[in-house]
């Protein structure tokens, strides 16, 4: 029993050792231009359109939450409507269920779509294509990108007004810790002064 109760804490300890690792070494130029270009997306009238799959989307629906609520910034994610996305996967294929939707929403320049992913899209490793052909489409009608993401970026990052590569400081917990760093993220642009519109429950609370 003891034996087992060390071994969960150094792997613990060494978790957490990389999650601070990370911290020390995130872009925060970055982050400062991701919350001036949501900034101005809420100046000029757009909307959020929140992109991601898997640990991702369920990331995708809490950010939207708290983008509407906090920011006051209309924001949506493609993978909360289940009957929409299911549909478009069944009648038209998984790689396109990101950018119909986006043109059903009439996506344009003053809108921005916002990546959660580990891997940014790869076509060519048919890895996130969903997530490719959606930022082709953004880009080819002037709307703004930008995205938290993993390992090297992928196709968002190549693509992304402002993007935000969570280090890999440990190739075999890249998925934890980028997934994690969404949140840390998001959480920090919603309480960002540039954006922050309203007081959340506990810390108006006396």
């Amino acid at each position: 029993m003891h034996n087992k109760e060390a071994t969960a804490m150094t792997y613990t300890q060494q978790h957490l050792e990389e999650a601070s690792q990370i911290i020390a070494e995130l872009d925060t130029s970055a982050i400062e231009s991701m919350a001036e270009l949501l900034a101005k997306v809420r100046e000029d009238g757009g909307r959020l359109f929140f992109l991601g799959v898997g640990g991702s989307a369920g990331n995708c629906s809490h950010a939207v939450n708290d983008f509407r609520k906090i920011v006051g910034l209309e924001s949506y994610a493609p993978t909360d409507n289940v009957s929409e996305l299911t549909a478009r996967t069944n009648d038209e294929g998984w790689d396109t269920v990101f950018v119909e939707w986006l043109k059903t929403s009439r996506l344009g320049p003053k809108d921005a779509v916002f990546v959660f992913s580990v891997g940014g899209g790869n076509l060519e490793k048919n890895v996130s294509p969903n997530l490719v052909k959606a930022l082709q489409h953004a880009r080819d009608v002037g709307a703004r990108i930008t995205g938290v993401v993993g390992r090297d970026g992928g196709f968002t990052a190549t693509v992304a007004d402002v993007c935000l590569v969570v280090p890999t400081v440990n190739p075999q917990t890249i998925t934890p810790h980028s997934e994690a760093f969404q949140a840390v993220i998001w959480h920090l642009l919603v309480s960002h002064p540039v954006l922050k519109a309203r007081q959340t429950k506990w810390e108006s609370t006396r």
